[in-house]
């Protein structure tokens, strides 16, 4: 792909430079970032980042999921804002911060979803028949053709995101958010694999058939019996388990139900500096998914922070919680809750106060990347079909 300006407030990476870009949006944004950037460690940061991998475990870049959505059910200018979607931008972002891979997340319940006074998403109307199967090819169709025209590689299996880290370039990884799209059909499980998609968000804000969610009272009892085979697919299939958005009976009763590591791609663990919230997940299903092999994604969303510092100080919390084997980042770009992080040249910075707070540079890399690779590399070895 050609190099493309990427342009912010009236600035350009092209123009400025990575480094140039970065002192420019510090001035600019010195509320946002609640420290002030130290060169040295910026520079460290970005030399760690171009010789190892990057690796956004949950994103949503440019929004491309609304795409001719048919929803009519979130308010009118809430429709008018999420539709203008910016591929184009976000990739651009993308790959000037050097990222070697990025989640390129569908939603499965885009179509059906509402928004309540107090902004909380939840499922406004059921589907209709077939409608959540369309959804998913409407999207998938859409996010392919979009890799395409920019010439990204889908990463099929680890080593594609190793080649793209020896070449300097960017793969991506086809996610989606809930698995509404099965409508009862087990067999579809191999379908989406067949059609890229590497990992999935089990539920997102329906309580579907394959169980409960964090935001909703109970209705399924945690996860179904077709939940249970869901989740059996899953793993015979390579596809890797997001219980992000799960309710914890229903993400515990997953965990019963596999023997590979699993992951929650954006989340924190409710209670210390960061206080309660409903989307975050108790220390106890925290530390049964870091005893199965599996990894939590840091989520920058703005609850109880304000400040890039804040996300920083979280990432910590997080890795004092469940070990430095077991963070990673998992941005929610494009569809996050009062993000502290909006562009992924945010995340140079965050790199870099982690160096610069004494996080050693093992340890940086792991959350950076490396380990959803180790993973990633479990599941596909765990792959039965």
């Amino acid at each position: 792909m050609n190099r493309r300006k990427l342009i912010i407030g009236g600035a350009s990476l092209s123009v400025l430079g990575i480094g140039g870009f970065i002192a420019w949006r510090a001035k600019a944004n010195k509320d946002k970032i609640g420290f002030e950037p130290n060169a040295e460690f910026i520079e460290k940061a970005k030399k760690l980042i171009n010789q190892n991998p990057m690796i956004d475990t949950h994103a949503h870049p440019g929004r491309f999921f609304v795409k001719d959505s048919k929803n009519t059910s979130l308010p009118f200018w809430i429709r008018t804002l999420l539709r203008n979607t910016f591929e184009e931008k976000a990739i651009a972002d993308i790959q000037e911060t050097k990222m070697s891979a990025v989640a390129f997340a569908g939603v499965a319940d885009i179509d059906i979803l509402g928004m309540k006074k107090s902004g909380s998403l939840y499922n406004a109307r059921n589907f209709a028949q077939g409608e959540a199967w369309e959804s998913y090819g409407r999207q998938i169709k859409h996010i392919k053709e979009v890799l395409t025209k920019n010439k990204i590689n889908i990463a099929l299996n680890p080593d594609d995101i190793r080649a793209a880290i020896k070449n300097h370039a960017l793969s991506a990884i086809l996610t989606f958010e809930g698995a509404d799209f099965l409508e009862g059909k087990i067999e579809r499980i191999k379908e989406i694999y067949d059609n890229g998609i590497r990992s999935v968000t089990i539920v997102h804000y329906t309580a579907s058939e394959i169980g409960d969610i964090q935001t909703q009272t109970p209705i399924r009892g945690g996860l179904t019996e077709f939940g249970i085979a869901a989740v059996k697919e899953m793993q015979n299939q390579g596809i890797i388990i997001d219980l992000a958005h799960a309710a914890e009976p229903t993400a515990f009763k997953a965990l019963e139900n596999v023997s590979v590591p699993v992951i929650c791609s954006h989340t924190h663990i409710n209670g210390g500096a960061s206080g309660e919230f409903p989307r975050f997940i108790s220390n106890e299903l925290a530390q049964a998914i870091v005893k199965g092999g599996g990894i939590i994604g840091a989520w920058p969303t703005g609850v109880k922070i304000s400040t890039i510092s804040g996300f920083v100080d979280r990432i910590f919390e997080l890795s004092q919680k469940v070990g430095t084997d077991a963070i990673s980042i998992g941005t929610d770009m494009g569809a996050n809750y009062k993000p502290v992080v909006t562009k992924y040249v945010d995340l140079i910075l965050v790199v870099s106060e982690l160096l610069r707070r004494g996080m050693n540079e093992a340890d940086v890399v792991k959350f950076m990347g490396g380990n959803f690779l180790r993973v990633f590399d479990k599941i596909q070895a765990a792959r039965k079909v």
